[in-house]
């Protein structure tokens, strides 16, 4: 069992986000954050150190880069049972960091409204799938959380087992990390190749979970009025038809 004594955390949507942060304030974890993430938290009444501290550069190129950088990732991808990562990071100061929490850019829901596509490129993420990329793989001592889906298992943990986490519980968190990923990447390759048929809807069967559509609804159907659709919208059409 690992305990979780600091975290990284920088997210694009907060929704879910508040339940954790104070769990982690209240066991007295460190709590590094970027930009909009760290504002966030700060808003809670919650202190954190900002990463650009750590990295001692501000965000630039738009906030392309913000990550990228070894106080970061050092701590990320360091081997806690390694005696020469323990030196480097002792030699550089680098901090450790046992949680990770990170949902990337909404690449697929700029492509579903059809946005111009240079916003739509700036939704492709690379310090988030960094960042989640080396979390996951260094599973032995790190937890990886990539999607609000697992923040709920995240919480249980936190209050159940006090914070600690085993390396079977790690493992799989690290196993849906790549998961999104992979689903991610997926996604920008249909975008790149114009082969994207997945339409994105509102939500899944429930306003946390994702859902979409393989087809062309306006083919068979003109959406008069509301709101962009949800799975369950589906549902309800498919019964009435």
């Amino acid at each position: 069992m690992h305990s979780i004594k600091s975290a990284i955390i920088s997210v694009y949507y907060k929704d879910g986000l508040e339940e954790i942060v104070r769990q982690l304030s209240s066991k007295n974890v460190a709590l590094y954050s970027t930009g909009g993430t760290a504002a966030f938290i700060e808003s809670l009444g919650i202190s954190c150190h900002k990463v650009e501290d750590v990295t001692t550069y501000p965000e630039i190129l738009g906030g392309r880069i913000k990550t990228l950088h070894p106080g970061v990732f050092g701590g990320l991808l360091a081997r806690r049972n390694n005696e020469e990562d323990a030196a480097q990071m002792a030699e550089h100061r680098l901090p450790y960091y046992d949680l990770m929490i990170c949902n990337l850019y909404p690449f697929e829901e700029y492509v579903a409204k059809g946005s111009d596509p240079a916003e739509i490129i700036e939704k492709i993420d690379i310090g988030g799938v960094s960042l989640i990329r080396a979390a996951a793989k260094n599973f032995n001592d790190v937890v990886c959380i990539a999607t609000p889906e697992d923040y709920q298992p995240l919480l249980e943990l936190l209050k159940t087992q006090d914070g600690a986490t085993s390396l079977e519980q790690r493992k799989r968190f690290a196993s849906n990390a790549f998961k999104t990923v992979a689903q991610y990447d997926q996604a920008i390759s249909e975008y790149f190749m114009n082969t994207t048929t997945e339409k994105v809807l509102r939500y899944g069967e429930n306003p946390h979970q994702k859902g979409s559509f393989k087809g062309s609804l306006e083919e068979v159907f003109d959406q008069l009025n509301g709101k962009e659709l949800s799975y369950n919208n589906l549902l309800d059409v498919d019964a009435a038809v």
